[in-house]
């Protein structure tokens, strides 16, 4: 099945006061039941690969992109473009309503 569009997760959202656990259900739920590509966007991909990695966190991840050179739904901390979901954590109280945001755009 090919992807309806790409979901581009800031790499500032990997980082606490994010739950792991919470975004690797995120991605887990975006590519699995949205058949998303799930990119995360960084200026310094070999740090954040380091520290994810490990944990499984590349697990649902295509790529790790340069900030701005990827089109898609983003999950950010600011809006920086109309289609931005603006969130300061993933985390168990949120991560339903960013999963509901997320397939709302993706319909």
């Amino acid at each position: 099945m090919e992807s309806a569009m790409t979901l581009v997760i800031r790499d500032q959202l990997v980082c606490p006061p994010t739950w792991f656990a919470s975004y690797r259900d995120l991605t887990l739920y975006c590519h699995v039941l949205l058949h998303l590509d799930i990119v995360l966007e960084s200026a310094d991909a070999d740090l954040y690969y380091r520290w994810i990695k490990p944990k499984g966190g590349m697990d649902f991840i295509a790529d790790i992109v340069r900030p701005g050179s990827e089109l898609g739904t983003r999950l950010d901390v600011t809006r920086a473009t109309p289609r931005t979901i603006v969130t300061d954590r993933i985390a168990p109280e949120n991560v339903h309503r960013l999963i509901t945001a997320i397939r709302s755009l993706a319909a």
